[in-house]
C-alpha cells in the first residue's frame, strides 16, 4: 500500500497557543490527531506527549494493527498520567486522541478517545468512522433531538472520555476497509465544529486529489467561519492499494 499524507495545525482567531498535536508517519502507515486538555502549556504538553508515545512505541509492539493501537493508546494514557501526578503544574491534564494504522495485511485500525474524528471520504461522499466520547453525541443518542435542540445544547464541548485523566482509559478501536483513491480525515474539534460534514465533503469533492491544497483549505475554511479554537486537519490517501 502506497500513501501520501499531510498534516496542518492552526492557533485559529480565539487562542492564544495550540494545544493540538498531530502526528504523521507514512514509512509506519501511522497518523494522529490530539486535542489537548487543561490549563496553561498543560494541554500542550498532554497531547504532544500522546503522539510521541504512539511514534514511539508502536515498532516495539506485536500482533495485529488493532492490538497494537489499542496497546499504544494504553502506553500513551499511562504516560500522561504519570506526568500529570507527578507535576502539580501538569496536574488534570488530558488530551483526546485519534490515529489510523495501515498495515498490508488488512483493513486500517482506527482508535480514539474523546471527540477528535477520523472520517473516510470515498466517491464524494464522507463518512464518519468515529462517535465523540462527549455529553453532546450522549444527548444525541438518548433524546434523538431535533436541529434546533442540538443547537441550543449548552454543553457542546464538554467531553466524558480522555487520554491521561484516570489510570486507565477505554478505547475505541474499529477495523476499515479501504481500497486506493480514498482518503482517511482526522481532525480536532477545532475544525468539525466550525465546517458542517457537507461543506467538509465539499471541499474533499473539489480538491481531493491535492491534498495539500484540500487539507489547507479545510483549515482555512474553519478560520474564516470563526477560529474558535485550535485547529488540526490531516489527510492521508491511499495512492496505491497493491
Amino acid at each position: 500500500m502506497r500513501l501520501a499524507a499531510i498534516g496542518a495545525s492552526d492557533v485559529g482567531r480565539r487562542r492564544s497557543h495550540d494545544e493540538d498535536a498531530f502526528l504523521v508517519m507514512p514509512e509506519a502507515g501511522l497518523f494522529a490527531v490530539a486535542d489537548g486538555l487543561g490549563g496553561h502549556a498543560s494541554g500542550e504538553v498532554a497531547s504532544r506527549t500522546a503522539v510521541d508515545v504512539l511514534a514511539g512505541c508502536l515498532a516495539g509492539l506485536r500482533g495485529p494493527p488493532d492490538g497494537r493501537l489499542r496497546e499504544a493508546f494504553d502506553l500513551a494514557n499511562e504516560r500522561v498520567n504519570g506526568l500529570s501526578q507527578s507535576d502539580p503544574e501538569l496536574s488534570g491534564m488530558g488530551t483526546t486522541l485519534v490515529a489510523a494504522l495501515f498495515s498490508e495485511e488488512g483493513p486500517v485500525a482506527v482508535a480514539h478517545v474523546g471527540d477528535s474524528r477520523a472520517y473516510l471520504f470515498r466517491e464524494g461522499k464522507l463518512v464518519r468512522l468515529t462517535e465523540d466520547h462527549s455529553l453532546l453525541q450522549d444527548f444525541i443518542r438518548q433524546s434523538r433531538p431535533t436541529p434546533e435542540e442540538i443547537e441550543a445544547f449548552p454543553h457542546k464541548n464538554v467531553i466524558v472520555r480522555a487520554l491521561g485523566m484516570r489510570e486507565t482509559v477505554e478505547v475505541d478501536v474499529s477495523l476499515v476497509e479501504v481500497r486506493e483513491g480514498d482518503l482517511i480525515l482526522l481532525c480536532s474539534d477545532g475544525l468539525f465544529g466550525m465546517v458542517d460534514d457537507e461543506s467538509m465533503a465539499g471541499i474533499l469533492r473539489r480538491e481531493g486529489a491535492e491534498i495539500l491544497r484540500a487539507n489547507q483549505q479545510l483549515v482555512d475554511a474553519a478560520i474564516e467561519a470563526g477560529g474558535a479554537d485550535n485547529v488540526t486537519s490531516l489527510l492521508v490517501e491511499i495512492v496505491e492499494d497493491f
